[in-house]
């Protein structure tokens, strides 16, 4: 009889349902290709203490690829940011460079 304890991840602590079995598999998020993402750029400073920043919204796709594009638009903007809440900040305004780079690299811009 298995006691469970070799999932310890699982939010499940016991069934009584004698059918049941853990089911860690995890769906994989595929990254969609750039021409089916539509993102949203923004100009944004609230609770930021009166810092700009840019925002990129709307990325579908790994949380890896995400950190990629936004190293990417960091770099190419010579600044800093960060990959939070399914957002890419870059610092300063940026708005237009950075909606001229996603359409480079053949996203689709809102």
């Amino acid at each position: 009889m298995s006691s469970g304890r070799n999932n310890r991840n699982s939010p499940f602590v016991y069934s009584t349902d004698p059918d049941f079995s853990y089911d860690n598999r995890q769906e994989e998020e595929i990254s969609l290709p750039p021409s089916e993402q539509v993102l949203k750029v923004i100009l944004d400073t609230r609770h930021r203490k009166g810092k700009t920043v840019t925002l990129v919204e709307g990325f579908a796709g790994k949380e890896e690829d995400r950190e990629y594009l936004g190293k990417k638009l960091r770099t190419s903007c010579g600044t800093g940011g960060s990959v939070k809440d399914d957002q890419i900040i870059v610092q300063g305004s940026h708005v237009e460079k950075v909606k001229e780079l996603l359409k480079e690299w053949g996203y689709r811009i809102r």
